[in-house]
């Protein structure tokens, strides 16, 4: 037995003969929309309707010292927003108004440097430096109390892991 899947126009109730016909339209934002975005499937004919309406726009934040901080976004049409220049015509106002860069992507995390009291004993990937291993072993009460009250697990010099990796005698 096999299955046949029949595609039919949300817009329109219309079948959609082949998944050639089937064009898929994400909703991103609508004032009826409340659970986030949605996907409709409908007809070629059905997409050029929406192109021939779609709107030449203007997507705006407004940064308001006073608010809470978060912008406000405003999309308006773009000869609406194109009168509010009345000094530079807006293409030219645009062109010459200073670029806003993208927030840039953080680096990799700050580096730890494990060979410090503060970070010396935290469990990590790399290898034990002698300055770590040093400081593990000279002062094991005070990393594993700050290991303890971080919930981290503590150095065991009777452990044979831990003994090789900081230095510890090895247990008989």
């Amino acid at each position: 037995m096999g299955k046949k899947t029949i595609h039919v126009s949300d817009f329109s109730g219309t079948v959609l003969e082949t998944d050639d016909q089937v064009f898929r339209v994400v909703v991103l934002e609508h004032p009826d929309l409340v659970t986030g975005p949605v996907q409709l499937e409908i007809s070629p004919t059905e997409v050029e309707g929406i192109d021939d309406a779609a709107l030449d726009v203007a997507v705006v934040e407004i940064h308001d010292p006073q608010g809470d901080g978060e912008p406000r976004r405003v999309v308006l049409t773009a000869s609406e927003f194109d009168a509010m220049s009345t000094e530079t015509p807006m293409a030219q106002l645009l062109r010459t108004a200073e670029r806003v860069r993208p927030p840039k992507a953080r680096k990799a995390a700050e580096k730890i440097d494990y060979g410090t009291i503060e970070h010396a004993g935290k469990p990590h990937r790399g290898r034990v430096t002698d300055e770590e291993a040093t400081l593990v072993r000279e002062r094991l009460d005070e990393v594993n109390k700050r290991l303890a009250d971080a919930g981290l697990r503590q150095i065991d010099p009777a452990d044979p892991e831990h003994a090789a990796r900081y230095g510890f005698p090895t247990p008989a």
